[in-house]
């Protein structure tokens, strides 16, 4: 019996787009380039770090690969979906906790969490069952029904990132999840994006803490300038080293200083 070739055109046998792609992501505000051509990919079922010092371009980067930012020129692409091309088919796909947006804040919490289910089409009686999940995993139950307005910045971070994930994205975009929000919080925040890229799905998160991104993520990206430094896997990245340090030695910039003398006198 004659060997079957498989076909090469099968769907099954071709790879597998990654989560997230930047193509030579520019963008520039006046005489600052923000982001210089930054190309990188986010594997699909990775947790993904984006780190780099105030004013990187992290924020920028993240804001045009999910639709908030126009880019100068470059591609962004959620597997293998033009975020720019095709934004509504791109966007339903991703779960995207932006840094500094404002949210309908005269919503209660249950209000805001359900009406960003709706957005996304999904069943009132689906999104009624998925905002009790949300709040409760959030330890936010009490506080369903308060105004958003009225929530800590650390609560106001928590039901954000119930929005997020309402609508169960195959991609994930965090910027700065874990800023004010308590170490108790923090803990089951990290519990959650655990379980959620264990069961496929894809986080990428900005964040200055070098901690937790060695402890949570599996890949890491380092950015300075507006420019790409280095990207791979988190112990490739760091060599040896603690990310910390990887990080201060490619970034550079730190000095071995005890300040003023009059400030040691104080």
């Amino acid at each position: 019996m004659p060997n079957r070739r498989r076909d090469v055109t099968d769907p099954a046998t071709l790879p597998m787009p990654p989560a997230l792609e930047f193509r030579g992501l520019h963008k520039r505000f006046g005489e600052k380039v923000a982001v210089a051509d930054i190309s990188l990919r986010v594997p699909a079922g990775s947790f993904y770090g984006l780190v780099g010092p105030n004013g990187a371009g992290k924020t920028t980067t993240l804001s045009m690969a999910t639709g908030l930012l126009m880019p100068d020129a470059g591609q962004a692409l959620v597997h293998g979906v033009d975020v720019w091309r095709e934004p509504v088919k791109a966007k339903a796909m991703v779960g995207n906790l932006a840094d500094g947006v404002k949210l309908f804040d005269r919503l209660t919490g249950e209000q805001l969490v359900t009406y960003n289910g709706l957005l996304f089409g999904l069943p009132h009686d689906e999104i009624a069952q998925r905002t009790a999940d949300l709040l409760s995993l959030m330890d936010m139950t009490d506080a369903a029904g308060t105004m958003v307005v009225d929530y800590s910045a650390g609560m106001t971070k928590k039901i954000a990132l119930a929005c997020a994930l309402v609508h169960a994205p195959r991609l994930l975009v965090l910027d700065e999840p874990f800023e004010s929000v308590d170490p108790v919080s923090a803990a089951n925040i990290e519990d959650i994006l655990a379980g959620y890229v264990g069961g496929g799905g894809t986080v990428i998160v900005s964040s200055h803490s070098m901690d937790l991104v060695q402890r949570m993520c599996d890949h890491v990206a380092i950015v300075a300038a507006g420019r790409l430094l280095v990207a791979g896997t988190v112990d490739d990245v760091r060599a040896g080293e603690s990310l910390q340090d990887r990080f201060v030695e490619l970034v550079g910039g730190r000095r071995h200083t005890e300040g003023p003398e009059w400030l040691r006198r104080s």
